[in-house]
């Protein structure tokens, strides 16, 4: 677009300058492809906004979680609890204060397998790459404070440190990717402005998954764009490694392959680059079926005893533990324990939510079902011609940049895809639960949604970024909250659902409520 370029920046404070610049070269190291001003641009005074609003969103949110979870009793939930010993040291008691609402819900099962291993048949249903990364620092960089925190609170300290990271790299990725794809640097820093407080930002924050998965996702998305396809299948493979829909992004390569083949002058060497970049993503999935399906369907194979108390609990819950007979999947035709514990102990399946008495839930649905309905209609209406095609053939257009450009194509399709598996195929037991993990799908995999609401907002609000050609890269998000009386109605709620959604969902989760 033609969009004024903004330098430098404004005079942020000593702590989030020293991690700005930390994470700034943490950055450079990460992506270890092309020059430093090429990937990101040193003097880009967007990506050290992002940076230090992302910092600042993740500082609140573990400021909420301790503050609520002071004000609010924690619920008696009927949810996956192992038995540990008290805080034992002064250490102990300060990290339980301070860090205990990170080991909520599913964060209670990446931090078992963290500390115990794949023991409980339904724990695999968690990917491995999270337990691996938090068990290495905490083990690791963390080890010396092994005379004043037990494994648990390493654990917990290191996924908060380690999410804080990873989310704030993944918004700035998420910057680099829509800059490139979308052409316009303003409508893709207010998309990673609110990335850092979208409405699974608690999820973001505690010990889920979501931080590192949108992290390798937008950064390998962004290497795709680049035509890196090594780099970008790589670092896509950590993204299966992290979340089971990392599959799905095996799709963009296939949507490229098609691409290649149906060209006049289409030749087998890009072809077979893209199918080793499918096997690659799909790879970290089949080693991790083969893993359990040795684990569990062999008892003899890997070594350890579980604690009498993790067996009590198994016989307690009901819970399969390795050892036991082969369990029934493992008589498969494709034994892949994953679908298994997916319908059987989640219920997924098609339209298996779809219930007499789910129906005021289901017609209440879901905002992000919404916002992605909405993407995706007004895509296809501006693009009937090229959606014809799949976008598999060029189509001139009168402008090639911004949320209706012809590249933008293929993340609409992963977001229609993702949305109707979210609506038709999940199932869980609160109408709360369904809305939160759809939200969590949809907005840690798919950056075309986080465009689209920056594009909303560019339309109801054109005034945001003004006429000065200063200096300082101030914060859209800042002036459009201390704006608010004067925003349209539309802003309004999409502003409120991300808000709402931040702060009462930190309240829930933190407390054992269902918020999940």
């Amino acid at each position: 677009g033609n969009e004024c370029t903004q330098e430098g920046s404004g005079s942020p404070s000593l702590c989030i300058s020293l991690c700005d610049g930390a994470l700034l070269k943490l950055l450079a190291g990460y992506t270890l492809c092309g020059s430093h001003q090429e990937m990101w641009g040193s003097h880009d005074p967007f990506v050290h906004e992002i940076i230090r609003f992302s910092l600042s969103c993740r500082g609140l949110t573990l400021m909420m979680q301790v503050l609520f979870n002071l004000l609010i009793p924690d619920h008696t939930a009927d949810a996956f609890s192992p038995p540990r010993p008290p805080p034992s040291s002064l250490g102990d008691h300060i990290a339980e204060l301070l860090l205990r609402g990170l080991g909520r819900w599913d964060a209670e099962h990446f931090l078992f397998i963290a500390e115990h291993g794949y023991e409980y048949e339904h724990n695999t249903a968690f990917f491995p790459l999270l337990p691996m990364v938090i068990t290495g620092l905490a083990r690791g960089p963390l080890l010396p404070l092994a005379g004043v925190l037990t494994l648990r609170s390493r654990l917990l300290l290191s996924s908060a440190l380690l999410n804080c990271a990873c989310s704030t790299l993944a918004a700035v990725f998420l910057y680099l990717l829509g800059r490139m794809t979308l052409q316009s640097r303003r409508t893709a820093f207010l998309a990673a402005l609110l990335f850092c407080m979208s409405p699974i930002s608690v999820f973001m924050t505690v010990a889920y998954s979501e931080s590192l998965f949108a992290m390798a996702t937008f950064s390998g998305l962004w290497q795709l764009q680049k035509n890196r396809l090594l780099a970008g299948s790589a670092l896509l493979s950590l993204a299966t490694a992290a979340r089971s829909n990392g599959l799905v992004n095996a799709g963009f390569l296939v949507h490229s392959g098609m691409k290649v083949f149906l060209q006049p002058s289409g030749r087998c060497g890009p072809l077979m680059k893209r199918l080793c970049g499918i096997f690659i993503m799909i790879l970290p999935f089949a080693v991790f079926q083969g893993y359990c399906y040795y684990r569990f369907c062999f008892p003899s194979f890997g070594e350890g005893h579980l604690p009498e108390e993790l067996i009590q609990l198994a016989k307690d819950k009901g819970y399969r533990v390795r050892g036991e007979p082969a369990p029934v999947w493992c008589s498969y035709h494709f034994p892949l324990a994953y679908s298994h514990i997916q319908s059987e102990y989640w219920g997924v399946g098609l339209f298996r939510y779809f219930q007499l008495r789910q129906i005021p839930n289901f017609l209440l649905a879901t905002p992000v079902i919404f916002l992605g309905i909405c993407a995706t209609f007004r895509y296809i209406s501006s693009n009937m011609v090229l959606c014809s095609t799949l976008g598999l053939w060029n189509v001139r257009k009168k402008d090639n940049y911004g949320f209706y450009g012809p590249q933008v194509f293929v993340y609409v399709a992963q977001l229609f895809f993702l949305t109707a598996f979210g609506a038709l195929c999940m199932h869980v037991q609160t109408f709360f639960s369904l809305v939160q993990v759809v939200t969590r799908l949809l907005f840690s995999s798919c950056p075309v949604l986080l465009w689209f609401c920056s594009h909303m907002i560019e339309e109801n609000e054109p005034w945001i970024w003004g006429l000065q050609r200063n200096k300082e890269a101030s914060n859209p998000v800042v002036r459009l909250l201390r704006a608010w009386n004067s925003l349209q109605t539309r802003t309004q709620i999409l502003l409120g659902y991300f808000l709402g959604y931040w702060v009462i969902g930190t309240a829930l989760h933190v407390n054992f409520l269902p918020w999940t």
